[in-house]
């Protein structure tokens, strides 16, 4: 069983979907018990940093999803809340991944927010498994993880080089969003759900 978080923040009808499309079974909730007993936990995320984190606060699952063993992907937000902080708010997260999450600059040639098709390379991760360097996938974002040595993947936006995904031990995160991903991204759920 999959447990997709519920913290009243996130994208959660596109990544319901797409896992009924790959036939997975799955779980929304917010049951700490549920989640720690789940095969695979699946933190989504849209909107506001610092309120979803404040969430995640309040219901005490800031302290739960840390102590997870199993493997956990971050969508989005969801992956920017397990960086160390965002600018966002500002707003300390789970420190998870050792990366800060900054605003894009605007300039003539990169529109805020990031949105729509780019290209990722650098792929180092059985995430990206029958993948190549140059996929397409959808992104919706203001808002970047840093490169650091958790990195698996990159894309550029303007003057930015950042983290198009993350890894580190069992937790995985994804800047774009799989589940509106096309083929690529229902390639990577399928990954996910293999680890």
């Amino acid at each position: 069983m999959i447990a997709i978080i519920d913290y009243a923040a996130g994208n959660i009808c596109s990544v319901r979907n797409a896992l009924q499309r790959l036939g997975a079974t799955y779980e929304l909730t917010a049951d700490p018990a549920r989640i720690r007993e789940a095969d695979k936990v699946i933190l989504p995320g849209v909107g506001n940093a610092a309120q979803a984190m404040a969430s995640l606060r309040q219901t005490g699952l800031d302290a739960v999803i840390p102590s997870l063993r199993q493997p956990v992907l971050g969508i989005c937000v969801g992956m920017q809340l397990m960086c160390r902080d965002s600018e966002e708010g500002p707003v300390t997260c789970m420190g998870l991944f050792d990366t800060h999450v900054r605003r894009f600059r605007e300039t003539p040639d990169a529109k805020v927010p990031h949105m729509g098709w780019n290209s990722i390379g650098n792929l180092e991760s059985k995430l990206f498994k029958d993948l190549t360097d140059g996929s397409y996938v959808y992104f919706v974002h203001s808002y970047f993880p840093g490169l650091c040595p958790d990195t698996i993947a990159t894309c550029r936006h303007g003057e930015a080089l950042f983290s198009a995904a993350l890894r580190w031990e069992n937790f995985y995160g994804t800047q774009f969003h799989p589940e509106k991903s096309g083929s690529v991204g229902a390639a990577i759920l399928r990954n996910f759900l293999a680890l």
